[in-house]
Protein backbone atom coordinates (compact mmCIF):
# COMPACT_ATOMS: atom_id res chain seq x y z
CA UNK A 1 0.00 0.00 0.00
CA UNK A 2 1.65 3.33 -0.53
CA UNK A 3 0.75 5.90 1.85
CA UNK A 4 1.35 9.61 0.92
CA UNK A 5 1.70 12.94 3.02
CA UNK A 6 2.79 16.14 3.14
CA UNK A 7 6.03 16.81 5.10
CA UNK A 8 4.38 18.97 8.12
CA UNK A 9 2.10 15.73 8.77
CA UNK A 10 4.84 13.25 8.13
CA UNK A 11 6.81 15.22 10.96
CA UNK A 12 4.37 14.60 13.53
CA UNK A 13 4.08 10.79 12.62
CA UNK A 14 7.44 10.16 11.46
CA UNK A 15 7.95 7.22 14.47
CA UNK A 16 4.50 5.65 12.56
CA UNK A 17 5.67 6.28 9.13
CA UNK A 18 9.05 4.53 9.75
CA UNK A 19 7.00 1.52 11.23
CA UNK A 20 5.03 1.13 8.50
CA UNK A 21 7.97 1.45 5.71
CA UNK A 22 9.39 -1.26 8.02
CA UNK A 23 6.27 -3.53 7.36
CA UNK A 24 6.64 -3.29 3.63
CA UNK A 25 4.48 -0.10 2.75
CA UNK A 26 5.33 2.21 0.07
CA UNK A 27 5.62 6.06 1.97
CA UNK A 28 6.23 8.97 -0.17
CA UNK A 29 6.12 12.42 1.58
CA UNK A 30 5.27 15.67 -0.69
CA UNK A 31 6.10 19.38 -0.25
CA UNK A 32 2.44 21.30 -1.20
CA UNK A 33 1.15 17.94 -2.75
CA UNK A 34 3.86 16.91 -4.80
CA UNK A 35 5.90 14.13 -4.10
CA UNK A 36 9.53 14.77 -3.36
CA UNK A 37 10.61 11.81 -1.50
CA UNK A 38 10.25 8.29 -0.69
CA UNK A 39 10.60 6.52 2.65
CA UNK A 40 12.14 2.81 2.01
CA UNK A 41 13.87 0.40 5.17
CA UNK A 42 17.54 -0.62 4.96
CA UNK A 43 18.29 -3.96 4.50
CA UNK A 44 20.75 -6.22 6.45
CA UNK A 45 23.08 -7.15 3.61
CA UNK A 46 24.96 -4.19 2.49
CA UNK A 47 25.83 -4.19 -1.23
CA UNK A 48 29.23 -5.56 -2.20
CA UNK A 49 31.36 -2.84 -3.26
CA UNK A 50 33.76 -3.48 -6.58
CA UNK A 51 37.72 -2.14 -5.79
CA UNK A 52 37.04 0.18 -8.53
CA UNK A 53 38.10 -0.15 -12.41
CA UNK A 54 40.92 -2.50 -11.48
CA UNK A 55 38.65 -4.89 -9.66
CA UNK A 56 38.41 -7.12 -12.74
CA UNK A 57 42.15 -6.83 -14.02
CA UNK A 58 44.21 -7.12 -10.71
CA UNK A 59 44.13 -10.50 -8.39
CA UNK A 60 44.37 -10.69 -4.86
CA UNK A 61 47.88 -12.21 -5.51
CA UNK A 62 48.85 -8.99 -7.53
CA UNK A 63 47.63 -6.55 -4.94
CA UNK A 64 49.13 -8.55 -1.94
CA UNK A 65 52.76 -8.66 -4.08
CA UNK A 66 52.63 -4.40 -5.05
CA UNK A 67 51.78 -3.89 -0.94
CA UNK A 68 55.02 -6.15 0.63
CA UNK A 69 57.70 -3.99 1.53
CA UNK A 70 60.53 -3.01 -0.77
CA UNK A 71 63.51 -5.50 -0.74
CA UNK A 72 67.38 -3.89 0.41
CA UNK A 73 67.99 -4.17 -2.96
CA UNK A 74 65.01 -1.87 -4.60
CA UNK A 75 65.84 0.55 -1.58
CA UNK A 76 69.10 0.81 -2.80
CA UNK A 77 68.01 1.56 -5.72
CA UNK A 78 65.42 4.09 -4.54
CA UNK A 79 68.56 5.49 -2.57
CA UNK A 80 71.08 5.79 -6.11
CA UNK A 81 67.88 7.50 -7.93
CA UNK A 82 67.59 10.57 -5.48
Amino acid sequence: MTITMNIQDAKARLSALVADAEQGNDIVIARAGRPIVRLVPITDEPTPRRLGIFATKLSPQSIAESLAPLSADEIALWDEAS
